[in-house]
């Protein structure tokens, strides 16, 4: 396909999200199997058009003064591809399978592009009914904030220590251009560029060895910033398809015991697959049956309850950019009862001088502190670990890194602006007295 063809098959696309109100990935693969003629190649760099209009559909809608699928595709090459006019021109030529060429008020729009007097929630790239709610977060920043939640992620990659040590895998994994991730000691990213296919991870000899997995390397801090040395019974109770539970697995040396379980036992289907592969034989997965409660017989005994919690995931932007159009007011509302709900039985499985570690992916107060203080209110027998202790387990990188993350008396925050990684938070909080009744843990 000629790079104009793509441009064209990329509008298409974004129509079709538009108009059925789909997610982009069932967008893009329909059109790839009703389109064979496209190779891996021609699909990939449309795929990585379509991403990029979704990141900066508000800055690109604004620019050229319109919404529709084409104007956004047009204003993300101006901005975020940094093409300038007559380069977009050659691609806008009305040739054969490319778009029509452009109109005399697209040229101008184009020639003028700027977003100086853009409100923040444009700037930043994010829905206009949660600026309210970032502001609460980052005030006068949102906008940088927003905007660096729509840049392009790099695949961040986690060394599973069971097997091997991280310069022994990035060496294996140099014809990626794997390098060390600045803060996680386990960690190996690979920048990928707006062009650029994401590599077949899935079929690398480390990968099919269980030498490594993908894993966000906030996500891979969070772990770490969640357990002590002396956990010897954690519990996941988020698990999802373990991407955690093999952290902590990990970070556990193989010792201890690990349970791990989801309300939703659909979401633990990976799970089993990735325990082999990993060689992690500390994990005893509690798949939910019926209404009997999966980890009954474990009320008041954990050291550490890990929530994962369900969240708006805005602060994996980065990662899913369609998803921050799709989000409502209503499905805010949704995650904080399913966070309040796994918030209560966390705390009736945790054992005097235990501990719970609340993560989101979300960069909301709404989600984050809010829910940590809704919590400790509801029950004085616990209480915060001061954020900057919190991030002492960090070792010699604990200082830099309590001065990048945003940290409140909760807990800390880190987002792409600060940490380069996706936006998580993280509240550890000890149970120092009283128990709480054991029918919370059903």
């Amino acid at each position: 396909m000629t790079p104009g063809a793509r441009v064209s098959a990329a509008i298409e696309v974004l129509a079709d999200i538009d108009t059925r109100h789909r997610p982009a990935a069932d967008a893009l693969r329909d059109w790839g199997l009703s389109r064979r003629f496209a190779g891996s190649a021609d699909r990939a760099a449309i795929a990585g058009l379509v991403y990029d209009a979704l990141r900066r559909r508000a800055s690109a809608a604004f620019i050229m003064g319109e919404e529709a699928p084409r104007a956004i595709l047009l204003g993300m090459l101006r901005l975020e591809r940094k093409l300038d006019t007559e380069a977009i021109a050659g691609l806008a030529d009305g040739a054969r399978f490319a778009p029509s060429p452009l109109t005399e008020e697209e040229r101008k729009r184009l020639d003028t592009a700027s977003l100086e007097r853009a409100p923040a929630w444009v700037v930043g790239d994010y829905p206009d009914w949660l600026d309210p709610h970032l502001i609460r977060v980052f005030g006068d920043d949102r906008d940088a904030e927003g905007a660096a939640l729509a840049r392009r992620a790099p695949l961040d990659l986690r060394v599973n220590t069971l097997k091997a040590k991280r310069e022994t895998v990035a060496a294996t994994l140099a014809h990626l251009g794997a390098a060390p991730t600045r803060w996680s000691p386990v960690g190996l990213r690979v920048a990928l560029g707006a062009d650029a296919k994401s590599p077949a991870i899935n079929a690398e000899p480390a990968f099919l060895k269980g030498l490594i997995e993908v894993q966000d390397e906030g996500s891979q801090l969070a772990v770490l910033l969640a357990r002590t040395e002396t956990d010897r019974q954690v519990v996941d109770l988020c698990a999802g398809g373990g991407g955690k539970t093999l952290a902590l697995a990990a970070a556990m040396g193989g010792h201890g015991q690990i349970y791990a379980t989801d309300r939703d036992k659909r979401r633990l289907a990976p799970i089993h697959a990735r325990i082999a592969r990993a060689g992690a034989r500390n994990i005893q997965v509690r798949t939910p049956r019926g209404e009997a409660a999966p980890l009954t017989d474990l009320a008041g005994r954990s050291d550490l309850v890990l929530i994962d919690a369900p969240c708006t995931g805005t602060g994996a932007w980065r990662r899913n950019p369609d998803a921050k159009w799709r989000v409502r007011p209503g499905a805010l509302a949704a995650r904080l009862k399913e966070q309040t709900t796994v918030f209560e039985t966390a705390g009736g499985l945790v054992k005097p001088g235990g501990r719970i570690a609340y993560v989101t992916c979300s960069v909301l107060a709404e989600e984050n502190d809010d829910q940590v203080r809704g919590f400790l209110e509801r029950h004085d027998e616990f209480a915060a670990i001061p954020p900057g202790e919190v991030v002492k387990a960090l070792g010699e990188q604990a200082p830099v890194f309590a001065r990048a993350v945003l940290m409140s008396e909760l807990g800390v925050l880190m987002t792409p602006r600060r940490t380069d990684t996706d936006g998580f938070f993280v509240s550890v909080l000890a149970r120092v007295s009283k128990p709480i009744p054991a029918s919370a843990s059903s």
